[in-house]
């Protein structure tokens, strides 16, 4: 057992300046401020433009995570972006962070799980760490959904967000760090939630791009169903891990979807709302970026103190779910 945990030594975030609220997607679509509200309690959400791409975003987040570590780029042994929406399908998000930060002696590598990745990302981060392999990553957390979402569609393109969080960890002695990482998987129901077109099964052709196959498909019932379910088990199995219970959290950061599946996950676990870190309603499903971004604020708005236990929770395509425990 290594002497070493994978201890956050600073967090970042960076969004985009364009606010897309309810009241612009009703002249978008046929949907209403109070339908979304009533059902997602999402009220905003940020969108990136034309120009801008993940990895702007993702380097952007990476440097105020060094700031707030007071790391430099060149100490960085590895960087691990979790993401859906690469900027390209090669080179990988990671390289172009690499190039953009100059963090010259860092492997890089793209974790991808949808929204789950941020939670795979420090299983990953975990293992290195304690392996003795690397001992200081940078890890984001990124996704610019708005480029793979159907602006036609009402039952989804209500749904997202752009933005992205990072986080430096490094090797340190001590109680704080993660103590815990569950992941877990079920490729058998990858249906339930897709982007079928623009790969190797249907590559970018005018067909894909007629019928937006190129975007987000997504059966809502089932996925509040498993994600409610998954979430619920990931967050038990993490702290059962770490030798916790429910009521030894100071804090619960679940994935940012959907009001109702939060509130619906805290009350199974019996977590009370006033320990549940909620932000849906400013940015919506920001995919991979959700749990690391609602941290990152977590922190800056001072509601973290040393010793603090914290659960982050996803679920995502895949389908993909996990939690992770940290003693801050």
């Amino acid at each position: 057992m290594s002497k070493f945990r994978a201890k956050i030594l600073g967090t970042g975030k960076s969004l985009p300046n364009k606010i897309l609220t309810n009241a612009d997607l009703e002249k978008m679509v046929e949907t209403s401020d109070e339908w979304i509200r009533t059902r997602t309690g999402i009220q905003e959400r940020r969108i990136a433009s034309r120009e801008e791409a993940t990895s702007d975003f993702a380097a952007a987040a990476a440097r105020e995570a060094l700031a707030d570590a007071n790391i430099k780029p060149e100490d960085i042994d590895a960087i691990f972006v979790c993401t859906c929406t690469p900027d390209m399908v090669f080179p990988s998000v990671s390289c172009l962070v690499q190039a953009a930060l100059g963090a010259r002696n860092a492997a890089c590598m793209d974790i991808s799980a949808a929204c789950s990745g941020f939670i795979y990302g420090l299983a990953c981060v975990k293992s290195f760490i304690e392996s003795g392999t690397y001992k200081k990553i940078l890890l984001i957390g990124v996704d610019t959904l708005s480029k793979i979402t159907n602006w036609e569609d009402r039952s989804t393109c209500v749904l997202f967000g752009d933005g992205a969080g990072a986080a430096v960890l490094s090797a340190e002695e001590g109680e704080s760090g993660i103590l815990s990482v569950h992941t877990a998987s079920d490729g058998s129901k990858a249906n339930i939630l897709k982007v079928p077109g623009g790969g190797s099964r249907q590559p970018i052709s005018k067909e894909v791009l007629e019928e937006k196959s190129h975007t987000i498909q997504m059966d809502g019932s089932e996925v509040y169903k498993l994600a409610v379910t998954k979430m619920v088990e990931a967050s038990q199995k993490a702290l059962d891990l770490a030798g916790m219970k429910a009521e030894d959290l100071t804090w619960i950061i679940p994935h940012q979807a959907n009001l109702r599946i939060i509130e619906s996950v805290a009350k199974r676990l019996k977590v009370p709302a006033d320990k549940v870190f909620v932000n849906v309603q400013k940015y919506g499903n920001m995919s991979a970026a959700t749990t690391i971004i609602a941290l990152d604020e977590a922190q800056r708005e001072k509601k973290l103190k040393r010793g603090d236990l914290v659960e982050l929770v996803a679920f995502g395509a895949g389908l993909t779910w996990g939690a992770a425990v940290i003693r801050w």
